[in-house]
């Protein structure tokens, strides 16, 4: 009896294909499903990362209007810095390590007094204001990179009329 040679390599071609069909779809679809999960994964940090960052910069301002010591937890600032160093661009990593560079100066006006001088806020009010929306956009990019880029964020640190606004003119008081 003869061996069908055409029938067998059309089978053995079919099963080929098949094996290299089946794996390349699981290497494509697990590709898929990781993109997915580190872009779910990196909305979720960035948003606890400005949701805690918001916490803290309204404390500290609110304290230096207020002149009295602020009273900021930390825990999830730093949990929120924590969770989004798993998953975050370099680029958002940097914008975020800029943010945490003001906050620390921020707090540095309260130690040992009560600040006073609404000019020692001005330089810090700025970068804030900066390194905020550097981080917005930063973390926008890296969710997609067709994002555009934002020149003013909403929430963060307000406009500086309205800090000005709170300190009542010639004493350096709150108003």
């Amino acid at each position: 009896m003869a061996v069908p040679w055409g029938l067998l390599i059309s089978t053995a071609g079919g099963i080929a294909a098949t094996v290299v069909g089946v794996i390349a779809g699981g290497v494509v679809g697990r590709r898929s499903q990781n993109r997915q999960w580190l872009q779910e994964s990196r909305t979720a940090a960035y948003e606890k990362f400005l949701q805690a960052f918001g916490a803290v910069e309204m404390e500290l301002r609110e304290a230096f209007v207020d002149r009295r010591a602020p009273a900021v937890v930390w825990g999830p600032f730093n949990a929120a810095l924590q969770s989004m160093s798993l998953v975050a661009s370099q680029e958002a990593m940097a914008a975020a390590e800029r943010i945490c560079y003001f906050i620390e100066e921020f707090t540095i006006l309260f130690h040992g007094r009560q600040p006073s001088d609404l000019e020692e806020l001005r330089p810090i009010h700025g970068g804030l204001y900066e390194a905020h929306l550097r981080f917005v956009n930063a973390a926008r990019r890296s969710l997609h990179p067709t994002q555009e880029y934002l020149v003013q964020a909403l929430g963060g640190p307000s406009a500086w009329h309205g800090v000005e606004s709170a300190w009542a003119p010639g004493d350096g008081t709150a108003g």
